[in-house]
């Protein structure tokens, strides 16, 4: 209990760990609070803070952000980039997050490490209640959920530097009728983060790395000319969207004739240089790291951990819209498998902090026709795989040699995570099986449906396991594929769930013939 003077508001809150539940007051006024537990050897406190000030005439949100008080104790908050595997020759080896740096001296991986000690002095039910404040405001930067949970993500940055469009918060479905119909479950849960301002999860990475890049820019003065990246499609629209809103240039270079329409209109609509080449994603990756190591180019791939530290909150945010409560199940469509990661680490970080006191299993679901980590996982992460991928109606994880592939093995393992594969056919199925009940999903989320079809049929999850699925990008952007299937066009499927427009005849008597054999009346 906090020995301060504070307001008559009382929280009733929920000690994860010890499993009781206590009461304390929030403090609302000037008061020196001790310690309410001790995380990390530090004493968790309650801190004050800052409301948003109301605008003034004339001035815009950010302009009231700019008079709003910083959180108390803000300035402890620290994040370098290290090596995500510690190199044994320079174990303090790390670099400030304002350096241009993707790979580590040995060529690792490098990961973003937040100083947890100064986060602890915050206790968890501190953290739940800013956070939960915040969610869906327009206080800038703060109505977006990767914003709201600023301190977590990149503490340094000014609000001024941020370029945001409000992402995240997206919808987590409860997918009833699917769940209970199909599979016999009764907690199955669909998170949408392809309900967002470029229809795909890669705005909540793309939002704090081209921040981080505005900041350098503008506030430091660095001489980056553009920001580039290798893409399938969902990173290009991102990157091109939050260029175009802060006035950067962007780079894209895409694998010809090997995206969708819909999906390669957004770049060219924010007015990125699209470079269409011929070759498929992994020869556009290697091209760009060739680029930006030559010119002054961000790049913008999900080898910069940056964008992982946007992606990491749409974890956080299942936990925030499950009252704090963990899934049993999350289950992740994998290509270049950063989300893997970032997820993980957004499970880890709100255990870590004592928000929650376990992770969930995470299930990597992979297309049959760019499946490494598959392939991998069938040694029991023995060998590392990379392979040419092929075709596949899942177009953005249409990667056969993953940039996060360590990072994905790494969380797999600390969360006793498992691998799953899925036909062409079985995914387009397992899509237009659940659009059937109300949804409109895209072929990325068809593979993880599938993928948690065999796994009920297996027993593995269990029918009141509660389960996570998640929706990486909008059915929208893939809509010539479900066309093809509906229209059954698809050489070699049944299209088994198709449903084809009925061509009749315009009279009455034709009309009702077809709607006497199709209704139940």
């Amino acid at each position: 209990m906090h020995s301060a003077t504070v307001s008559s508001e009382t929280i009733m809150a929920v000690n994860f760990r010890g499993g009781r539940h206590t009461q304390f007051q929030r403090q609302a006024a000037s008061a020196s609070p001790s310690g309410r537990a001790t995380r990390f050897g530090v004493k968790c406190e309650i801190p004050k803070r800052g409301a948003t000030p109301k605008a003034v005439a004339g001035e815009d949100i950010r302009g009231a952000a700019s008079r709003r008080a910083p959180l108390e104790k803000s300035n402890l908050f620290k994040a370098k980039f290290v090596p995500f595997f510690k190199n044994e020759s320079d174990p303090n080896e790390s670099y400030d997050l304002d350096e241009v740096i993707y790979r580590s001296k040995t060529g690792g991986l490098l990961d973003v490490q937040h100083d947890m000690e100064s986060l602890a002095i915050y206790g968890p039910e501190y953290w739940k209640a800013l956070f939960d404040e915040r969610v869906g405001k327009t206080s800038w930067p703060y109505g977006s959920g990767v914003w709201s949970k600023k301190e977590w993500v990149l503490p340094g940055i000014g609000d001024e530097d941020i370029v945001s469009m409000f992402e995240g918060n997206s919808n987590l479905f409860w997918a009833e009728r699917f769940g209970k119909e199909t599979l016999g479950m009764t907690d199955l849960w669909v998170k949408q983060c392809g309900n967002t301002h470029t229809g795909s999860f890669k705005d909540l990475g793309m939002t704090v790395l081209v921040s981080q890049v505005n900041r350098l820019r503008k506030t430091l003065g660095k001489p980056l000319v553009a920001c580039g990246c290798a893409s399938t499609g969902d990173t290009s629209a991102a990157l091109s969207a939050y260029c175009a809103a802060a006035a950067i240039p962007s780079i894209v270079f895409l694998p010809k004739d090997k995206i969708s329409v819909s999906q390669l209109v957004q770049p060219i609509a924010n007015g990125a240089l699209v470079l269409s080449i011929d070759t498929d994603f992994d020869g556009c990756m290697r091209l760009i790291r060739e680029v930006t190591a030559e010119l002054p180019i961000y790049l913008a791939n999900s080898l910069n951990s940056l964008r992982l530290e946007g992606q990491k909150t749409a974890a956080i945010e299942i936990l925030q819209q499950f009252n704090w409560e963990v899934p049993q199940w999350v289950i992740i469509p994998g290509g270049n498998l950063g989300n893997v990661y970032a997820f993980h680490k957004g499970f880890k970080m709100a255990m870590d902090l004592g928000l929650t006191d376990s992770l969930p299993r995470m299930v990597v679901a992979q297309a049959q026709n760019a499946n490494p980590l598959y392939q991998s996982f069938k040694t029991g992460f023995a060998e590392k795989i990379s392979m040419s991928a092929e075709s596949t109606f899942a177009s953005a994880i249409q990667i056969g040699d993953p940039v996060s592939i360590d990072r994905a093995i790494s969380a797999l393992k600390e969360c006793d995570g498992i691998v799953e594969e899925a036909t062409e056919e079985e995914l387009m199925d397992a899509a237009a099986r659940a659009d059937l009940t109300g949804m409109f999903n895209c072929p990325h989320t068809g593979v993880a449906l599938a993928a948690l079809i065999k796994l009920r049929e297996a027993g593995t999850i269990n029918s009141d396991d509660r389960t996570v699925v998640i929706s990486t990008a909008h059915g929208l952007k893939f809509t010539n594929s479900k066309i093809a299937y509906h229209e059954k066009t698809i050489e070699g499927f049944a299209s088994t769930y198709a449903n084809p427009p009925l061509d009749v005849k315009d009279d009455f008597g034709s009309v009702m013939d077809v709607l006497k054999g199709k209704l139940e009346y």
